[in-house]
C-alpha cells in the first residue's frame, strides 16, 4: 500500500512539475497574451456580426426575405457545395452567412450539423493541400509567405493553435493549410479541429434567435 501511495505521489509531483514548465513556456512564448487578444477579437466579431445583421435588416433590406429567397431559389446541395468550396479555399465567405441561411431551412439544427461537418471536411482538404504544396517550389514559396505567421504560431503552440483556428476568427482553412504544410500530426489535427463544431453551435445560438 505504501509503495502504491509513494508511486502515486511521484506521479503527481511529476505532473505538477510538467505543468509548471508548460505554464512558463506559454508565458515566454506570449501564448496567454495571444489568447486574450484572440478572445477579445472573437467577442468583438460576434457583436459586430449581430449589429451588422440587425442594421441590415432595419436600414438596408429585409434580410429575412433575402434568406427565404435563397432557400427557395437554390437547392441545399448547391449551397452545401458552395460552402465546401469556400471553406477549402481560404474561407472566402464567413460561415455566419451560411448559419443564417440554415436558420430558414426546414430543419435548422440538422442543416447546422451538416454545415459544421462540411467546414470540418474543408479543413481536412486544406490540410491535405498544405501537405502537397511543397512539391511545387514556386507555390510553396508563395504559400509559405502568406501563412508565415500561422506556421510560427503552430510550431510554438501546436494543437492549441489548431483549436483557436477552429473556434476563433482566425481562418480555420489557413490554420489547416499551415498544419499540412509543416506536417503537423494528422491525428492530433483531427482531434483539435473537432472544436469547429463548437463555433457553429455558439454562432447558431445567436443567429437562430434573430431569424427563427
Amino acid at each position: 500500500m505504501y509503495k502504491i501511495f509513494k508511486n502515486n505521489l511521484k506521479s503527481i509531483h511529476s505532473l505538477n512539475k510538467r505543468l509548471v514548465l508548460l505554464n512558463r513556456y506559454y508565458k515566454i512564448t506570449k501564448f496567454y497574451s495571444f489568447l486574450k487578444n484572440t478572445a477579445f477579437k472573437g467577442s468583438v466579431a460576434i457583436i459586430v456580426f449581430i449589429i451588422f445583421l440587425v442594421g441590415l435588416e432595419v436600414f438596408v433590406l429585409d434580410f429575412n426575405s433575402l434568406l427565404n429567397h435563397l432557400v427557395s431559389s437554390y437547392s441545399a446541395t448547391f449551397i452545401f457545395s458552395f460552402f465546401l468550396t469556400s471553406e477549402t479555399i481560404l474561407g472566402i465567405i464567413p460561415p455566419e452567412v451560411f448559419i443564417a441561411w440554415a436558420s430558414k431551412s426546414t430543419n435548422p439544427w440538422l442543416y447546422l450539423l451538416i454545415l459544421a461537418t462540411i467546414s470540418y471536411v474543408g479543413g481536412i482538404i486544406s490540410y491535405l493541400i498544405g501537405g502537397r504544396v511543397f512539391l511545387i517550389p514556386s507555390i510553396k514559396s508563395h504559400i509559405e509567405n502568406k501563412i508565415a505567421k500561422h506556421i510560427v504560431n503552430l510550431r510554438k503552440w501546436g494543437g492549441l493553435f489548431v483549436l483557436l483556428g477552429a473556434i476563433s476568427p482566425i481562418p480555420h482553412s489557413l490554420v489547416s493549410l499551415a498544419s499540412g504544410f509543416i506536417k503537423y500530426n494528422f491525428k492530433y489535427y483531427l482531434m483539435w479541429s473537432l472544436f469547429r463544431y463548437a463555433r457553429f453551435v455558439i454562432y447558431a445560438l445567436v443567429t437562430f434567435k434573430v431569424f427563427i
